[in-house]
């Protein structure tokens, strides 16, 4: 569940960027700003539905949750890491990852160009 959250999110704010790069002909700085602040509210909104939902267990609420508690924590620990991935890491990943590219594209052309 904790993994088809976060790819979820992270899938979603990239292909707004890469939308946003391809039809607007934005900057990958520009479009993948764009793209994390369009998504910021249903990543948010997500994350926090589903920390609500495993919080009792986190808490040891209820008859026999000591045995429950830490997949509780693991989840509730798991969330919140993917909040910081999301919306910190892969933002950063998505512009090393475009420039990267294009050094590569550069390096092919100009490899080509001497064979």
């Amino acid at each position: 569940m904790l993994i088809g959250i976060v790819k979820k999110n992270a899938i979603m704010m990239i292909d707004f960027a890469l939308d946003a790069e391809r039809k607007e002909g934005k900057t990958p700085e520009e479009a993948i700003f764009q793209g994390a602040l369009i998504r910021f509210r249903p990543i948010m909104m997500t994350t926090m539905s589903a920390l609500m939902a495993t919080l009792p267990i986190a808490l040891g609420l209820g008859a026999g949750a000591e045995s429950r508690r830490p997949l509780g924590m693991a989840v509730v620990g798991g969330l919140i890491f993917s909040q910081i991935v999301t919306l910190y890491i892969s933002p950063v990943m998505y512009i090393y990852l475009d420039s990267f590219q294009k050094v590569v594209r550069r390096y092919l052309r100009r490899f080509r160009g001497k064979a």
